[in-house]
């Protein structure tokens, strides 16, 4: 008796899962970077959005975990370069500095999450869990 092999499958090509973190304090990109890889995510840690600008893979991903306040280009002024240049990535704000008008910018604009410094970790998982739609 023969038996037929069934076709070889094509392996369908998951979504990006790296979370970029564009923070400028050290000590802050490392406790959230870390968080994010106990918790499964690959990460890619950058200080400042022209660093993330000049060296990151966008194609390889899922999702930026972005602080506002950032020396030289804001956080904002990132996600706005990002949306002009045709680049749709979804982000999670990161803030120490409580400023509603900038709260509100960034939601209206479609953030994913908007979190205070310091936040809890399950809040940060979830915003990241959303982002890569798992």
């Amino acid at each position: 008796m023969l038996f037929a092999l069934a076709p070889e499958r094509r392996q369908l090509e998951s979504p990006p899962r790296t979370v970029a973190v564009v923070e400028d304090d050290p000590s802050m990109r490392r406790s959230v970077e870390r968080l994010l890889k106990v918790s499964g995510f690959a990460t890619e840690g950058h200080s400042s959005a022209e660093a993330f600008l000049s060296r990151a893979n966008v194609s390889q991903i899922g999702c930026v975990v972005l602080d506002i306040h950032l020396g030289g280009m804001s956080g904002i002024e990132l996600w706005h370069r990002l949306k002009a240049s045709g680049i749709n990535l979804s982000v999670i704000f990161i803030t120490g500095v409580d400023d509603e008008a900038l709260e509100l910018e960034a939601v209206e604009a479609g953030c994913v999450a908007y979190l205070h410094k310091p936040f809890p970790a399950d809040l940060l998982i979830g915003a990241v869990n959303r982002a890569l739609g798992a």
